[in-house]
C-alpha cells in the first residue's frame, strides 16, 4: 500500500506584527523615561565591606563636597511638597511650572533665595552657573534644617512612612563639616542615618 504523501509547507512566520509592538513598546519606554541629573559634586566615596542597596524611595541624600551641602530627596510627589512648604515659610510663590520641573531635579545645592532662578535653567546651564554654593547650614540661616524637616512632613503626609537619611560624604571632607550635618540631624531627633560608601577595594 503505497504512503500518503504529506504536502510540505512553508515554515516562515510573518513577525510583521511583532516589530511593530516591540517598536512601539521601545518608543513609549524612551518617551516616558527621565534622563538621570548628574551629580553635581564629583564626590570620592570612602570604601566599606558593609553591603546595603540604598533604597529608592521615602529617602533623602546629604552630599557633601569641597566644604559644601547638596540635598536631594527621592519621588518627584514628595519633592513639588517639600517644595511648596519651603515656599511657604519663606514667602516664595511657585508656579506650577516651576513645581514641574523641580519635581525632576536630583541633587541640588542652592540657597532657596536662588531656587527659581536655579529651577529656569537646564541642566547643563546649572552646572556652570555658578549658583551651587551649597545650602546654607549656619546657625543663623540653617535652610538645610528645613529642607531635611520639610521633605520628613512631606514624605509623612504622602506615603505614611519616616523618612530615612543617608550622607554621601567625600573620602578627604573635613570632619567639621561632617559633624554639622550630624549635629543638625540630631537635633531633629534623627539619630539612625546611613553612610553611602563603595565597596572594599572597589573602583
Amino acid at each position: 500500500m503505497a504512503r500518503a504523501k504529506v504536502a510540505r509547507k512553508s515554515t516562515s512566520i510573518d513577525m510583521t506584527a511583532m516589530c511593530d509592538v516591540s517598536f512601539l513598546l521601545l518608543t513609549y519606554f524612551i518617551l516616558s523615561a527621565t534622563a538621570k541629573e548628574p551629580d553635581p559634586l564629583d564626590v570620592k566615596l570612602p570604601s566599606s565591606t558593609y553591603k546595603l542597596k540604598v533604597p529608592e524611595k521615602d529617602i533623602s541624600i546629604l552630599t557633601i563636597g569641597t566644604g559644601k551641602v547638596f540635598f536631594e530627596t527621592a519621588g518627584p510627589d514628595v519633592r513639588a511638597a517639600t517644595l511648596d512648604k519651603m515656599g511657604e515659610q519663606y514667602k516664595i510663590s511657585f508656579t506650577p511650572e516651576e513645581r514641574k520641573r523641580f519635581s525632576v531635579i536630583g541633587s541640588f545645592g542652592v540657597p532657596i533665595q536662588n531656587l527659581k532662578k536655579f529651577i529656569a535653567m537646564d541642566g547643563g546651564e546649572r552646572k556652570k552657573s555658578g549658583l551651587e554654593t551649597g545650602i546654607p547650614a549656619d546657625s543663623t540661616n540653617n535652610q538645610l534644617s528645613d529642607w531635611i524637616l520639610n521633605a520628613r512632613k512631606s514624605v509623612a503626609e504622602l506615603h505614611s512612612e519616616g523618612m530615612r537619611v543617608s550622607i554621601k560624604g567625600d573620602a578627604a571632607e573635613e570632619y567639621k563639616t561632617v559633624k554639622k550635618i550630624v549635629d543638625i540631624l540630631q537635633k531633629q531627633k534623627i539619630n539612625k542615618f546611613s553612610l553611602i560608601t563603595t565597596a572594599e577595594g572597589g573602583n
